[in-house]
């Protein structure tokens, strides 16, 4: 075969790798699409959840039969006596659901004696970083019983990349109610937590809110761009396939003997 040929064969043998490449840029934008229908439809549900009136809040005997699946952002209410004492500070930054806190700090977690005697941990709400001893937020260590309205929520999942919790120092960096209630000889805890949304305290700290729905929503823009890499990249490999085969042979020469 002539060198000519070989040049103007030359698009056949990047064929199966430009096939395989735009499979997977398909794939990609396919993928997006369907988060994008996924995300809606948490979106819609988290959104209905959260807007409904609270319910009280299941009893212990009741807590083996919850599923994050179908009781989590559950909206309740219950009275409840805070053990101040007792307080996990969980570090982190703004939450998604909570678009009202900027900044990083703590989130204030205190276990809660129900009237039945059961225990539930409750995150109370965000601290900034300089309010991390309580003796500087007094005014809202609260004493005795109080109405909580707030929301059903479970554990984060820990990831290996997860840090490992400092409980010598009172240093969470998992929203885990199990490891905190074992860290501080609590005993047996709902394997829940409630996000608190009221009563505010006095002083303000910590700062509790209600849960809203403002998870991001780029899938459509994603989705487009995988598949606009998926039409360059088909373009591209027409448009020179048929340079290849229409490119001329160099003319016959002596010298090329």
């Amino acid at each position: 075969m002539s060198t000519g040929d070989e040049r103007g064969r030359s698009w056949l043998r990047l064929l199966l790798p430009a096939i395989v490449a735009f499979l997977i840029l398909i794939g990609l934008g396919t993928w997006q699409v369907e988060r994008k229908a996924w995300k809606e439809g948490l979106i819609a549900a988290l959104t209905e959840r959260l807007n409904v009136s609270p319910v009280a809040l299941p009893s212990a005997k009741d807590w083996q039969n919850l599923s994050p699946a179908r009781d989590e952002y559950t909206r309740v209410t219950f009275s409840a006596q805070f053990d101040n004492a007792a307080e996990a500070l969980v570090y982190g930054a703004a939450s998604a659901f909570r678009p009202d806190v900027t900044g990083l700090g703590y989130w204030v977690f205190t276990p809660a004696r129900l009237t039945d005697g059961s225990t539930v941990i409750v995150d109370r709400g965000f601290i900034p970083e300089d309010k991390k001893d309580p003796k500087v937020r007094q005014a809202g260590q609260i004493v005795g019983p109080v109405m909580i309205v707030g929301t059903l929520r479970w554990p984060d999942t820990r990831r290996w990349f997860t840090p490992n919790d400092d409980p010598t120092h009172n240093l969470w960096l998992s929203r885990d109610p199990q490891s905190i209630a074992a860290a501080k000889g609590l005993g047996v805890v709902a394997p829940f937590y409630v996000e608190q949304e009221s009563p505010v305290p006095p002083g303000g700290l910590p700062k509790p809110g209600k849960l809203v729905v403002a998870l991001p929503d780029n899938h459509l823009q994603y989705a487009i761009t995988w598949y606009g890499l998926a039409a360059a990249l088909a373009a591209v490999f027409v448009v020179w396939a048929i340079n290849s085969r229409r490119r001329k042979p160099p003319p016959y020469s002596s010298r090329s003997l």
